[in-house]
């Protein structure tokens, strides 16, 4: 089926919810690893907080996170549903 028709289902948005809620979480914690690992294992928090979170930089990370998980959970529920 088509994109335009398989949104139009609710058991489509569903799906979207159940492939891109732990989408998000892992690109999360990839992205937190990535680039602060070092700060995170040996505890420092605030470095984390400062390079993620601070002056509404959370905005940015968690938007362009959802982004991603949206697009990529309904590509892939798309592709499976028939």
């Amino acid at each position: 089926m088509s994109l335009i028709k398989n949104i139009q289902k609710g058991s489509f948005w569903i799906n979207v919810a159940k492939v891109g809620i732990p989408f998000l979480v892992v690109v999360a914690l990839f992205s937190l690893l990535f680039k602060t690992g070092g700060a995170i294992f040996s505890g420092d928090f605030e470095t984390v907080y400062n390079v993620h979170f601070a002056n509404k930089q959370w905005i940015r990370f968690w938007l362009s996170k959802i982004v991603i998980a949206v697009i990529y959970s309904m590509y892939i529920v798309n592709k499976r549903m028939k």
